[in-house]
């Protein structure tokens, strides 16, 4: 007869005569008793935190919020106050006085630490070749991935994401254009494009664009027209009056020439556009900055928040409005109308919930499911009369932008 530990055989071998079945079953509970003990005593091993990341994706991927996981974003560059501004950057109560609503600036740093990322990548990587809609959704993918906001959703797009449509103006066009569906234009190596990008944070626009060139020739103008930003962003400050402002940045603009093609063109400031104040979810505030010396004595006054933009031209050094319409924004002041058409209607309602006034485009519509809606724009918007729309028309010259 078998025991308890018995050999599979029925032998009784490795067993004292004098050993009990309690006696083994002891042994037997102790045993599991001592190897409970020490796998309750052998320590759990720490899961190791992730680290957080400290670069940037190639292409633009970790939320800027990650790579700042205290929410505290670096500020850009800064440039002293001058004359009888100085007192305060010197003033220690003035310094307090500024320095209280931190959230305004953090807005504003974290747009535009999201655009200064997404605008060198797009620097190190936008080609001949490219197609305009590849480029522009390549840039507005990034700016959505990295503030965290996708904007498919109903109201995302207005808590952060894209400030305004990328611009992609080539040659003699000078501002405002962004392909709509269907844009098959490529870039090509003897292009100058201008690339302007806009980034908002709960509101708060970050408007920066840079020109880039292929052929060497074109250096030199756009070293005029960074050179002319760079001077307008210096002078800027607090009592400077915007005519004078515009003095500034047109001499600097007009003292560089550029030789294209064996010829030599000296090099303009655009007279009919301008840099402007940029207000909490509105692009286009109320003060223009011009580019060249006028007779405006407007201020520009502490809160302001401006976009000093320059715009240089080896032609006449005038835009006209024409091309095709691609960007859209829904105006603050717009009256309450009752509207016929059912379809402009709706269309009026998507826009309100999903941009309210930051401007959009078409291929915007197109990714959060409109479709059918161009009778809607065209019926009710009628391009540039439109209780409810404001409409920029690409703007057209041998211009170019910095």
């Amino acid at each position: 007869m078998a025991t308890n530990g018995s050999a599979p055989n029925g032998d009784a071998a490795g067993h004292s005569g004098d050993e009990s079945e309690d006696d083994v079953d002891a042994q037997a509970a102790g045993g599991a008793s001592e190897a409970s003990k020490k796998k309750k005593n052998k320590k759990r091993k720490p899961r190791k935190k992730k680290k957080a990341p400290t670069a940037q994706t190639d292409p633009p991927s970790i939320l800027i919020s990650d790579l700042f996981p205290k929410k505290i974003y670096p500020p850009g560059e800064e440039v002293e106050y001058v004359n009888e501004n100085r007192y305060r950057t010197t003033d220690e109560e003035k310094r307090h006085l500024d320095n209280l609503d931190p959230d305004f600036l953090n807005d504003y740093r974290q747009a535009a630490e999201t655009h200064r990322q997404v605008r060198q990548w797009a620097q190190r990587n936008i080609k001949p070749g490219q197609t305009l809609t590849e480029i522009a959704n390549g840039i507005e993918d990034s700016v959505r991935r990295l503030v965290g906001h996708d904007g498919l959703t109903e109201g995302d797009a207005i808590k952060a994401g894209m400030g305004f449509p990328t611009g992609l103006n080539l040659d003699h066009i000078a501002a405002h254009y962004s392909p709509n569906a269907g844009n098959k234009i490529v870039l090509q190596q003897s292009n100058v494009m201008k690339v302007d990008i806009g980034v908002h944070v709960n509101g708060r626009i970050v408007d920066s664009a840079f020109t880039m060139a292929f052929d060497p020739m074109y250096d030199n103008l756009l070293a005029a027209v960074k050179d002319a930003t760079n001077t307008g962003v210096k002078e800027a400050g607090i009592d400077m009056r915007l005519g004078e402002l515009g003095g500034l940045i047109q001499e600097t603009m007009e003292s560089y020439e550029c030789e294209i093609n064996g010829t030599t063109y000296p090099i303009k400031s655009i007279r009919n556009l301008s840099g402007h104040t940029i207000l909490p979810y509105s692009i286009h505030g109320t003060k223009s900055v011009p580019i060249v010396k006028s007779s405006d004595t407007t201020k520009m006054e502490e809160g302001d928040v401006f976009a000093i933009e320059t715009f240089g031209s080896t032609g006449k050094g005038f835009v006209d409005d024409q091309g095709e319409v691609s960007h859209y924004a829904l105006r603050s002041d717009a009256p309450k109308v009752d509207l016929r058409l059912s379809s402009a209607k709706s269309l009026l309602n998507v826009i309100k919930k999903n941009f309210n006034t930051i401007p959009f485009c078409r291929r915007y519509l197109d990714r959060i499911g409109q479709d059918k809606y161009l009778l809607g724009v065209r019926r009710s918007f009628d391009f540039g009369r439109s209780p409810f729309l404001s409409l920029d028309i690409t703007s057209s010259t041998n211009s170019f932008r910095s």
